[in-house]
């Protein structure tokens, strides 16, 4: 841009100097072509002089203005020559300032250029510098680390070999105070199923006794059955009309007097039984077949503790004759019955 403001300059310049000369020529033409006076032939006349003066006289004066128009048009000429040379020169001097400024503006583009690539050269230095020092920290605290690691394995290496050989200890100390526990208890369980199966045979011994008794009482009781029920059945047929006749009243009533004497039943029972500690919680179901007058004829567990019905089995056997009710159709109900025992 600058190159072609120089050359613009430079052309405007020739040109003003070319009008300039154009204009010099001309002014020059016009001086030398002197006015010529064109006539007739003058005829022998009588001249007067005073009007020949004032001819000449004006002749003279437009000779001057053109002449002053003249050397005021060259002056105004000379003046726009000088102020286009003014302009020109000043054109040169702002073209060799502007290209004084470019020399200057591209020097210091040169020196910013270098300074910066010297700039970046010294930080690329700086950078690898820190770079390596980094890598230098960082590997000096990767060995720092990989050392304290080390150190704490080994720390914990040894607290845990520490801890296992105490609960080793610990754990020896255990198993010998089980074993000796377990030789305690093995004991006192010998000892306790010696005086168990003692007190099951003893029972047992009881119970067959008790059953071989039960079983001659059973045989009499079962006569006397025969004979009571021959008895009981022409009863029961005469009392047969008025039952029904007595409607459910009698029948409600015959069920209370059922459950009451059951639970007397239950509680003879367990006034008999043989409770051992073993027994609590539990609990079985007896069925009982029991003549008019409540002689054991027949007894059966259906369902429960097998312990607990044996003991419940030889409390009935002991007691082997309940005290029935006087009323036929109470009797008829307690006959068969099922009473659930538990040991208190």
């Amino acid at each position: 841009m600058k190159k072609n403001n120089y050359s613009m300059a430079v052309i405007i310049s020739l040109c003003l100097h070319a009008l300039l000369l154009a204009a010099l020529l001309w002014g020059t033409d016009f001086s030398m072509n002197k006015p010529k006076i064109h006539g007739n032939t003058i005829k022998a006349v009588v001249v007067d002089p005073a009007l020949v003066n004032q001819q000449a006289q004006k002749i003279r004066q437009q000779r001057n203005a053109a002449k002053q128009a003249e050397q005021d048009r060259l002056k105004r000429l000379e003046q726009q020559a000088d102020s286009l040379e003014k302009q020109r020169k000043a054109e040169e001097q702002r073209l060799r300032e502007l290209k004084a400024d470019k020399l200057q503006a591209e020097k210091e583009t040169r020196k910013a250029e270098a300074d910066r690539k010297r700039v970046a050269a010294a930080k690329e230095k700086e950078e690898k510098q820190a770079a390596e020092e980094k890598r230098k920290a960082d590997e000096a605290t990767r060995v720092a680390k990989q050392q304290a690691a080390k150190a704490e394995a080994d720390r914990k290496a040894k607290q845990e070999a520490t801890r296992k050989a105490e609960l080793a200890r610990q754990k020896k100390v255990e198993e010998q105070r089980k074993a000796e526990e377990a030789a305690r208890k093995a004991e006192e369980d010998r000892k306790a199923k010696v005086a168990a199966k003692k007190k099951a045979d003893e029972e047992a011994r009881k119970a067959e006794a008790a059953a071989k008794e039960a079983q001659r009482k059973a045989a009499e009781a079962k006569e006397l059955q025969r004979q009571q029920e021959a008895a009981l059945n022409d009863m029961f047929s005469g009392l047969e009309a008025e039952n029904e006749q007595r409607g459910g009243a009698r029948g409600q009533f015959a069920s209370d007097e059922a459950d009451r004497y059951g639970a007397i039943f239950k509680q003879q029972i367990q006034q008999n039984l043989l409770i051992d500690e073993s027994f609590l919680g539990r609990e079985c179901v007896v069925k009982m077949r029991l003549s008019v007058n409540g002689l054991v004829l027949d007894i059966s567990d259906e369902g429960g503790d097998p312990n607990v019905c044996r003991a419940a089995k030889a409390a009935v056997v002991k007691v082997s004759q309940f005290n029935m009710p006087e009323d036929p159709l109470v009797i008829e109900k307690l006959r068969n019955i099922r009473l659930t025992v538990s040991p208190q």
